[in-house]
């Protein structure tokens, strides 16, 4: 079953929500709202949100983006808009 425009661009959306929750709530909730909490434990030998604001929020970060990446593929299938050998075009081409 091929996935209509709007049921796409929906579940894009969604997915992109998500991830922007889960990214504020880890800068801001943990790495600055919640770090006086989780200067309690610590990472390493350093307080765990010291870490979490230095260098926990920017692995999140990262796995939120291959995360994206990954599942906006997987949509593209299911869509029928994945890329292939004749729909990628060469630097310089026109569409």
């Amino acid at each position: 079953m091929k996935m209509t425009k709007e049921a796409y661009w929906q579940r894009q959306l969604k997915r992109i929500a998500l991830l922007l929750t889960v990214w504020a709530v880890v800068a801001f909730g943990m790495a600055i709202f919640g770090a006086p909490f989780l200067n309690q434990f610590s990472f390493g030998g350093v307080p765990f949100g010291f870490w979490m604001a230095q260098q926990g929020s920017i692995f999140v970060f990262v796995s939120l983006i291959w995360i994206y990446a990954y599942f906006s593929d997987k949509a593209d299938q299911e869509a029928g808009l994945a890329e292939t050998e004749g729909s990628v075009s060469a630097a310089g081409e026109g569409h």
